[in-house]
């Protein structure tokens, strides 16, 4: 399925309903959000769920049972988290406010560990994942190597994380897919190659952008340390989560003395974050029954992200290829469409463009004149300049659906980017 394959139309129409404003605005009325991989559009349940929970008074330690239920939400959600979510069989979850502060926490407690005098990093990591690994590199006096980016491809070769990677490696860093041009890494093979030059590296990969669209294997990776954002998936802020092996979870780290090494929690868990999360499984196993019937959650789980991905490529190839309705990016005039890998198994749906004759931001604020919400990436925003740079091109227009979208609602995007470049 190269091309993907498109949800019905009626089937799209139902998942919008489980959206929050998803066709409008409540203050500015009708608009298309076209900058999920900024945040994502809100699952009704997710807000909800929190919302309920974060009502009550009630502490989960305690021994009443208003106090039980709610530990069995952080249980719960515990334990589906890592082994649904991300796929692992063992390790630990890492809870803080945000992914980044989980990426921070994770790479704090391996460079503090004694070993190695490198560190290997994407140059298209997150800054939360780059500057980690720098902070850490420079305070324990380790070599910082860096992995250039493919311009052809908008992604990194495997080759080139090699040639950096000697036995005195401590660890490498690289995410499951670019923020910006959506090509999705190779880390099976990255942590497969490098660990045949160092058995004892430490593998570490930034999830955030890869996990709305796609299933994470931690297990299948062969990766220490992996993250996501709830609100990035449909969910809510506020809330950041982490695997970490069983040898990441067996370092020195903080944690209450009495509480089993596995444990990374500090203070009382929100119930409302870990039923917010819950929701947001639950939904994609709806998706994956209605294509395979009653099944057990993870594999419903699987087949709801399988089908989430393949309905994201079928609108990414329309996108870029256009239909009948209207030509696609590739094909209008004046519009560039940069690190154009032509294999879309191979990436999210995210493009990188613009449109000769105008600049990004205000090809930005054209769009939000018509209502279609994008984001500029530039060398002036701090989260942008590096990676933009990295794959050769002076900036973009980044512009990211989600799977709820429908072929109209892309034609909708072509239609008004045939208009804007019209008239330059």
């Amino acid at each position: 399925m190269e091309k993907g394959l498109m949800f019905d139309e009626s089937f799209i129409l139902k998942l919008k309903e489980k959206f929050y404003f998803v066709d409008e605005d409540d203050v500015y009325g009708e608009r298309l959000f076209f900058d999920n991989s900024g945040g994502s559009l809100r699952l009704k349940k997710c807000v909800e769920s929190k919302a309920e929970l974060e009502c009550l008074p009630d502490c989960p330690e305690r021994t009443h049972q208003k106090a039980k239920d709610l530990k069995k939400v952080v249980v719960a959600g515990t334990e589906d988290i890592l082994k649904i979510i991300f796929g692992a069989k063992s390790g630990a979850l890492v809870t803080e406010l945000t992914a980044s502060q989980t990426m921070f926490q994770m790479i704090k407690i391996i460079m503090e560990t004694e070993g190695g005098d490198n560190v290997v990093v994407s140059s298209l990591e997150h800054p939360s994942a780059f500057d980690a690994v720098e902070f850490y590199a420079k305070k324990t006096g380790r070599e910082l190597r860096v992995i250039p980016a493919d311009k052809v491809t908008g992604g990194i070769n495997v080759e080139d994380v090699v040639k950096l990677v000697d036995k005195n490696t401590k660890l490498v860093s690289v995410m499951g897919a670019s923020n910006v041009t959506g090509r999705i890494i190779n880390v099976k093979e990255i942590a497969k190659r490098v660990r045949e030059i160092n058995p004892d590296i430490y593998v570490v990969c930034d999830m955030v952008q890869h996990a709305p669209h796609s299933k994470i294997d931690v297990e299948d990776l062969g990766v220490d340390c992996a993250n996501f954002a709830p609100y990035k998936f449909f969910g809510v802020r506020g809330c950041g989560f982490g695997y970490v092996s069983d040898r990441v979870a067996k370092l020195p780290h903080h944690k209450l003395i009495a509480k089993d090494e596995k444990v990374f929690e500090l203070g009382t868990p929100s119930p409302g974050n870990f039923s917010a999360t819950l929701e947001i499984i639950n939904y994609v196993c709806e998706i994956g029954e209605e294509f395979i019937g009653k099944t057990s959650r993870e594999d419903a789980y699987n087949e709801g992200m399988r089908r989430i991905h393949l309905q994201e490529r079928a609108l990414l190839n329309r996108l870029l290829e256009g239909s009948e309705e209207v030509e696609g990016l590739r094909h209008i005039d004046k519009v560039k469409v940069h690190v154009d890998d032509k294999d879309l198994t191979k990436r999210d749906l995210i493009v990188a463009m613009g449109i000769e004759g105008i600049d990004y931001s205000d090809l930005v604020k054209e769009y939000e004149k018509r209502n279609i919400i994008v984001c500029d990436r530039v060398r002036s925003s701090m989260y942008a300049k590096r990676i933009i740079e990295a794959i050769g091109i002076g900036g973009a227009i980044r512009v990211s659906p989600l799977h709820c979208h429908s072929a109209k609602d892309i034609d909708k995007f072509l239609k008004v980017t045939k208009e804007i470049a019209s008239s330059l």
